[in-house]
């Protein structure tokens, strides 16, 4: 099932937005050092965007030249990662969890596996811990009313609460 576009997606501040008309087919997971450096995390999940129809609708990324030729951008203000590209390519390659619904973007295939974090083997296996929700509503309520994430829908403007 395809999405539906245009798609948009942006930061966690909200500083930076984008709307993205299409997709290529290579949504992915990418589990080399480098990505996992840049996101922080285990593997970058990635979709490449052709360049004509991506446009950054509030604010423009920062850039890191992670090497040579190639670029990584991510929110100044927020540090989301955003996208990874080569400077000379014809697309962008966007984090799909950044997407305002990135569970319409089905991943097709894996990169570098044999770099892969072994503590994603323990994944369906871990002990389930409650949600905070059912933990402690309060405590998440209080979280909910002050958090100073952007909604995952474009907004004409966003200021977080205070």
């Amino acid at each position: 099932m395809m999405p539906e576009f245009p798609m948009s997606g942006g930061c966690q501040c909200g500083a930076v937005r984008y709307s993205a008309g299409g997709l290529l087919d290579n949504p992915h997971v990418c589990h080399c050092r480098m990505c996992q450096k840049a996101t922080g995390n285990f593997f970058a999940a990635l979709v490449g965007v052709p360049r004509a129809v991506l446009t950054w609708t509030r604010g423009t990324p920062a850039v890191f030249e992670s090497s040579a030729g190639i670029e990584r951008g991510f929110c100044r203000d927020c540090g989301t990662p955003l996208f990874y590209h080569r400077r000379s390519g014809g697309h962008v390659s966007i984090t799909i969890g950044s997407f305002d619904d990135p569970g319409a973007i089905p991943l097709v295939s894996e990169s570098s596996r044999d770099l892969a974090a072994p503590q994603l083997g323990q994944l369906g296996h871990l002990p389930f811990d409650a949600s905070m929700e059912e933990e402690d509503p309060e405590a998440a309520a209080r979280i909910a009313a002050s958090s100073r994430q952007h909604p995952d829908h474009d907004t004409q403007g966003w200021h977080a609460p205070d």
